[in-house]
């Protein structure tokens, strides 16, 4: 016969119980960050709506990379390849009803068909986080402060990450009057630095003399080479620099320097490729030498929520993925010991199963994770079966136990032995979680 393949479909992976131990120390600790801010969770459907969207993501996303397909009432949908329209569409249909500032999070899988590569996924986990309703830079500080914090959560230091950002406002600026490109020529000049560190640069520079007129190519290459050599917002060309944009940037970086932030830096070439970014963007970037590329970022975005028919809202958001964080943690050593969420493995002496049995709902009854070898195996098997879960503690538990119940509890990291009562039992396991959380 035909046996089945054990390999996963291309682009996505399976999360076995330690995979799944990483993953949820990364969401807890997103949660947990977020929350300490004050945002609160949701979460949207799977499935949606092809024109959700094709109105606003970026064209490479929709045409290319949608898992998109007609259902069975003839709707043509798509499995959501990000969560930003679908969070739009929910505060919009409560736009009235809404607490304003609308603070939320999510946390969610996402599909994209793209090439897989190092640290990218056909199927991905990220956490999505958006302010609703403030049209001032203390929302674009707030959330680059968060993306900090979140950093600093996984016991990162400064000089393990750089958060670059840019204006969206200012690269319009830089396109139409400085540049002198009209609005097709922006867009492709836009969508070229966003792959800039991606390719070379005579191939960026080829792409972008084609872009330009050809009177205009020479003039215009230049003045991208003055760009791209600017390393602080003080190196920019006058023409830049007297902008209205450049003094929004200056006065974010002020307020962001006021919260502590010290790993931010100015990039005139971070343009962030999703078409509804409207002003301040930024991406956090690994500094690693393995692992130096963009973890993650986010930016303003205002109009989106208008295009349901409501009145348009000041939006704020940032998207941090799983498997990027991962990367990180694992390049800088920041990985913690992560224990299985089984705390102990019961170890059954001869034909005493049923009362193992009761002396593990008492345990569970005490809020100890307790699982029984119910296999009837040889000892030395159970016990090499419980070392390679890997959990804390084995109990033993046999006749002469049960009788005069006292127990042998061996802690697996140092090979100690205890001989104690139930009560006793209890509070070692729970010591040990205390310890382990303090780690």
């Amino acid at each position: 016969m035909a046996y089945l393949s054990t390999q996963t479909y291309k682009g996505a992976r399976d999360y076995y119980p330690d995979d799944k131990r990483l993953q949820n120390y990364i969401f807890t600790t997103w949660k947990s960050v977020v929350e300490s801010f004050g945002y609160e969770e949701y979460m949207t459907p799977l499935v949606e709506s092809y024109d959700l969207f094709a109105a606003k993501t970026g064209q490479e996303i929709v045409n290319e990379q949608t898992y998109s397909f007609t259902d069975r009432g003839g709707r043509q949908v798509v499995i959501r390849p990000e969560m930003t329209p679908g969070v739009s569409r929910m505060v919009a249909s409560r736009r009235q009803e809404m607490p304003y500032p609308a603070r939320l999070y999510s946390i969610a899988n996402f599909m994209r068909y793209e090439r897989p590569q190092k640290g990218r996924e056909r199927e991905f986990w990220q956490m999505n986080v958006d302010i609703f309703g403030v049209a001032t830079v203390d929302a674009d500080v707030e959330i680059i402060a968060m993306a900090d914090a979140i950093m600093k959560a996984f016991n990162a230091t400064d000089s393990m990450y750089t958060i670059k950002v840019n204006s969206r406002r200012l690269i319009n600026t830089m396109m139409a009057d400085y540049l002198g490109l009209d609005v097709m020529q922006s867009e492709l000049m836009i969508k070229l630095f966003d792959r800039k560190d991606k390719i070379s640069a005579q191939d960026f520079r080829d792409e972008a003399a084609s872009i330009f007129d050809d009177d205009k190519a020479e003039d215009g290459l230049k003045k991208i080479a003055k760009l791209v050599g600017a390393k602080t917002m003080g190196e920019l060309p006058r023409d830049l620099l007297d902008s209205t944009a450049i003094k929004e940037v200056q006065a974010l970086f002020t307020l962001l320097k006021g919260r502590g932030v010290a790993s931010v830096m100015f990039d005139i070439t971070l343009m962030r490729g999703f078409d509804y970014y409207t002003d301040i963007v930024f991406e956090v970037f690994d500094t690693h030498p393995d692992n130096n590329r963009a973890m993650f970022g986010g930016g303003r975005y205002d109009g989106l929520v208008g295009l349901f028919g409501v009145e348009p809202l000041a939006t704020v958001g940032m998207a941090p993925g799983g498997t990027m964080m991962e990367e990180f943690l694992k390049a800088h050593d920041l990985v913690p010991k992560l224990l299985p969420s089984t705390e102990a493995v019961m170890i059954v002496l001869g034909d005493v199963l049923h009362g193992a049995q009761k002396l593990a709902t008492r345990l569970r009854s005490e809020g100890v994770k307790v699982a029984v070898d119910i296999t009837d195996r040889k000892l030395d098997k159970q016990i090499k079966s419980a070392v390679k879960q890997g959990v804390p503690f084995i109990i033993f538990v046999g006749e002469q136990e049960l009788a005069e119940e006292r127990f042998t509890i061996k802690e697996l990291e140092n090979s100690k032995e205890h001989k104690v009562g139930f009560e006793r039992m209890v509070a070692l396991i729970h010591d040990a979680r205390v310890q382990d959380a303090d780690v």
